[in-house]
Order: structure tokens, then C-alpha cells, then sequence
């Protein structure tokens, strides 16, 4: 049985290469006693020089205090990873790929009594991974989870390109998770708010990464890109390094979330 008042979680949106890394490994205890936090969650698929993610890398993120790793569409990206996801017990791939992908396809975390399903979906729109129907893959790791008693509430990351498919999956979801928060777009949205029934929600928490770029890469050759069309390296960029991500106030005794806010910080 649950001991405590509330449960508070913070979200870490996408990290995007070694700047972002570093701010997360830095400050990680730092913010878990300065909020208080009972979970720290972070989407780690552009951890690996923008794309995919590496076993040392997860472990480095996880020594620094990080309790679970989530992952989106760019899961495979780094050559051995569908090896190494398999002994990483602390993360997970997104729920609605093929059952025959390796790795968890949620993970359930505990303290003091409560446990939390923690899960990521992608979306079917804009997306070039396609996966099963978020929302019905999202319905059954519910049942196997909360429904089949195995955890007190759940947190659904939807890792998806369009904000109506994100607004959808909030909407339907309310009131059966703590909480539906959104990831890829790497651009933070103002829109944190605990929706009627309970669930807190937002379309996307942002980067965590260097923001003097374009979503995380140098710009120059991203504008070139853009202006002549000619293929080019997009190198991470360096300048200006934040950590952006959400806190959810969950009330497990009401089971619903209380308050839903972006957290933003400097290095």
C-alpha cells in the first residue's frame, strides 16, 4: 500500500547528444531533491549523437539517478542496440512495434508502495516507422498493467509528429491514465494542463539539448538544406543547453493527477 501524500514525476524530453546528456547526468539528483520527485523519466532515442542510443549510454543515465528510459522512432539507430536492449531492465521500447522487436514494451516502477506502468507509443501520422494503433496498443498494455492489478496508475508517452493525434490520445485516455505527455517534435508546447478527469497532459515537453540550434542540430547547415536542397551532415550543436520536461503531481488517493507543469533549465 501507497505511503505518502502525492507522487510527483518529472518527464525529460528528448535528449539529443552528448550536450544533452551531460545536463541530464548533472543535474538529475540536483532536481529530484529540489521537487521532491519520487520518478525521473527520460526519453533517451537521440541520446547517440542525435540518432538511437547505446547500452553505455542508458547506463550512464541511469547511474545518474534517471529510473527509466523511454525510446521513440529512431530506437534502432545505433548498430547492436537490438542486442543490447534486452539486458537493460530499466528500458523500454515503444509498445505498438511488431511483439517480435526485442525489449520491454513497458516497465513498472515502484516507491513506497506505488507503482507506476511507464510506456511509449509512436503515431501513425507523419511518422516513418509505423507501428500498430497507438491507442489500442495503449489500451492493452493497460489492461495487462493497471487492469491486471500490476500497477496503481500508469504514464503513456505518445512519440508522434501531428498535435491532433496527441490532443486525441488525451482526450481518450482521460481519466485512465496519471498521465499522456507527448515527445519527437523537440519544440516545447504551452498547453500543460490536467485534463477533466484527471490525467495530466501535454502535445510535447520539449528537448533536452542544445536550443541555439534547429531542434538540436547546427544551424548552418540545416538553413542550407533548406535553401538549396543539397545533402548535408547535421552535426549536434553545442550552444545553449537546457533541460526541458514536465512535472506531474499525481493523488493517488482521488487517482487523478493534480498539476501538470513544463520545467525548463539552464545549463
Amino acid at each position: 500500500m501507497f505511503r505518502g501524500a502525492v507522487i510527483k514525476f518529472l518527464f525529460i524530453g528528448d535528449i539529443v547528444g552528448k550536450p544533452g546528456r551531460d545536463i541530464v547526468i548533472e543535474r538529475a539528483a540536483t532536481l529530484r531533491a529540489e521537487h521532491q520527485l519520487d520518478f525521473i523519466i527520460a526519453n533517451g532515442e537521440n541520446a547517440a549523437a542525435g540518432s538511437g542510443i547505446t547500452g553505455s549510454i542508458a547506463k550512464s543515465l541511469l547511474a545518474a539517478g534517471v529510473d527509466a528510459v523511454t525510446l521513440g522512432d529512431h530506437v534502432w539507430d545505433q548498430k547492436g542496440w537490438d542486442g543490447e536492449i534486452v539486458g537493460l531492465d530499466r528500458v523500454c521500447r515503444p509498445a505498438n512495434l511488431p511483439a517480435a522487436c526485442p525489449g520491454r514494451d513497458h516497465l513498472i516502477l515502484e516507491k513506497n508502495g506505488f507503482r507506476l506502468a511507464v510506456f511509449t507509443v509512436i503515431g501513425r501520422n507523419f511518422i516513418g516507422m509505423k507501428g500498430e494503433c497507438p491507442f489500442l496498443s495503449s489500451d492493452a498494455v493497460l489492461a495487462k498493467t493497471v487492469g491486471a492489478g500490476l500497477a496503481d496508475a500508469a504514464f503513456i508517452e505518445i512519440h508522434a509528429e501531428a498535435t491532433s493525434e496527441k490532443q486525441a490520445m488525451g482526450w481518450y485516455f482521460d481519466g485512465r491514465a496519471a498521465a499522456v505527455l507527448g515527445t519527437h517534435t523537440h519544440v516545447a508546447t504551452a498547453d500543460a494542463a490536467v485534463l477533466p478527469q484527471g490525467t495530466a497532459f501535454m502535445c510535447d515537453v520539449g528537448m533536452t539539448g542544445p536550443f541555439a540550434s534547429v531542434i538540436g542540430r547546427e544551424i548552418k547547415p540545416v538553413l542550407g538544406r533548406f535553401l538549396d536542397g543539397m545533402p548535408r551532415r547535421f552535426e549536434i550543436a553545442e550552444g545553449d543547453v537546457r533541460l526541458s520536461g514536465a512535472i506531474v503531481t499525481y493523488d493517488p488517493a482521488a487517482k487523478r493527477a493534480v498539476h501538470c507543469e513544463l520545467l525548463t533549465v539552464r545549463k
